[in-house]
């Protein structure tokens, strides 16, 4: 893959339309509620029977937030009710129980991700117990090359609470700010400083955190080229060694929280184009490498190096730098990928209660892949991952003739490459520079699911 991407402000335009992030193909539209508890299991064992079977990863959704902010279409729930987190914790340890009883010892535990809401609503106690739990149900990698990582709302945090995470194990932060522009922060009801963040990184580094991470948002209510602008430069100035820029996806009607941002407020389209135009000149001119779908590493970091060699991999939390492994999600909401299937548990507190006291699995939902499903998925992680896909490759793992099966696919293409977005060779579907920012969308040819119907459930593709 090319290092920069291209920007070509007419192509953006024109190719900006509704499309999945592939954060797993088939997408979750698909899943469905036929999929239910005996499957998840199958699934389980089928992966133990895995020749050699893959490493583990687990998901933990920690649903809490103490204020809301208002861009936010995570599922949350806001509560100054610590109690809550205690009374989650103790069903959060008996699903680990019940998951960890489903998975050979011999598995070890590599990668561990807790997500939200705000996972330091948990105390560090309360971490200190759930990390403890994990440790009795499986067989966690305790050596340093795992990658156990956090996000952390540094309106939350202090630099002793940093130390603390270290110690437990975690060794990778994602730190939330999205903006620094003080209008901004109160358009989103999101305040926080400059040097809450800065001192937080500053702990991390201390504490010799392998990767700090930042995440921005662009197109929020009432951000400017300019003041967009300053933010990136602190941002560049702080370090982190990976960013991540996301793309506000304002949708009111589907989002109850984005209706207490005013309609005035909102940047028009032109606008969020200018900012990501921006925000690309400003970190790659800083040094930093654009990985794709949002992401910027620094050049030493393991997501470049995963880039670099072919490695790089791509799960529910973006990409990833470990081979692919078995994941698992626990708690409310969360998703798994278990074998060839896919599977989500119950969204609604009361819900995941009630299944864990009849000794039941929270799943809720989920798919089984098809053999079509695993080679689409295939072909969309190469493209996803390393800007080409090599027809060869994927010919000798699924006993295909590769322009013969996708004919009607690369038929779709016609107009991305006389727009110069992808290159289709002999051997090869090459990714131009100027198509990096269009990867979805050349994606979306391979997408068997994608109906008409289907569109207006995704974000737009830039």
């Amino acid at each position: 893959m090319d290092q920069l991407p291209s920007f070509n402000r007419a192509l953006v335009e024109k190719y900006d339309r509704p499309g999945p992030r592939y954060t797993s193909y088939p997408t979750a539209p698909q899943f469905h509620q036929a999929f239910a508890e005996d499957d998840y299991r199958a699934a389980a064992a089928r992966s133990n029977q895995a020749q050699p079977p893959k490493p583990l990863s687990v998901y933990i959704h920690i649903p809490f937030c103490k204020s809301l902010c208002y861009y936010c279409a995570c599922n949350k729930i806001i509560t100054h009710k610590t109690e809550r987190a205690v009374e989650y914790l103790e069903y959060l340890k008996r699903e680990i129980a019940m998951q960890g009883a489903l998975f050979d010892r011999s598995r070890k535990l590599t990668q561990l991700h807790l997500g939200g809401g705000t996972p330091t609503y948990f105390t560090s106690e309360q971490l200190a117990d759930l990390m403890a739990s994990l440790h009795q149900a499986f067989n966690m990698d305790d050596s340093d090359r795992h990658e156990f990582s956090l996000e952390v709302d540094p309106r939350t945090v202090t630099p002793e609470q940093i130390h603390g995470l270290r110690k437990l194990g975690f060794n990778r932060l994602s730190f939330g700010v999205q903006d620094f522009d003080e209008q901004v922060q109160i358009a989103v009801n999101r305040i926080q400083t400059e040097e809450q963040t800065r001192e937080l990184v500053q702990a991390a580094r201390d504490a010799r955190f392998k990767s700090v991470s930042v995440d921005l948002i662009y197109g929020l209510p009432l951000q400017t080229v300019a003041s967009f602008d300053a933010t990136l430069s602190k941002i560049i100035d702080i370090r982190p060694d990976r960013i991540a820029a996301y793309s506000y996806a304002h949708l009111p009607d589907l989002v109850r929280a984005q209706k207490l941002i005013r309609p005035e407020d909102m940047p028009p389209p032109e606008r969020k184009l200018e900012l990501l135009e921006l925000t690309i000149q400003r970190l790659t001119a800083a040094g930093y490498v654009y990985i794709g779908m949002d992401h910027f590493s620094l050049p030493e970091d393991e997501l470049t190096l995963a880039r670099a060699n072919g490695t790089l991999q791509r799960n529910f939390q973006g990409y990833s730098t470990h081979a692919d492994c078995d994941l698992i999600g626990l708690g409310i909401s969360s998703i798994g990928k278990v074998a060839d299937s896919y599977s989500q548990n119950v969204k609604e507190l009361s819900q995941y209660y009630a299944r864990l006291n009849d000794g039941m699995l929270p799943v809720h939902r989920g798919y089984k892949l098809s053999d079509d499903d695993r080679l689409r998925r295939d072909v969309i992680v190469s493209l996803m991952c390393h800007g080409r896909i090599d027809y060869r490759q994927i010919e000798q793992k699924h006993g295909i003739e590769f322009r013969s099966y996708f004919a009607d696919s690369l038929a779709k293409l016609a107009e991305p490459v006389a727009d110069g977005l992808v290159e289709l060779r002999d051997d090869a579907l090459i990714l131009l520079p100027q198509g990096q920012l269009m990867m979805r969308n050349v994606a979306m040819a391979f997408d068997a699911y994608l109906g008409g119907e289907q569109r207006g459930r995704f974000s737009r593709t830039v």
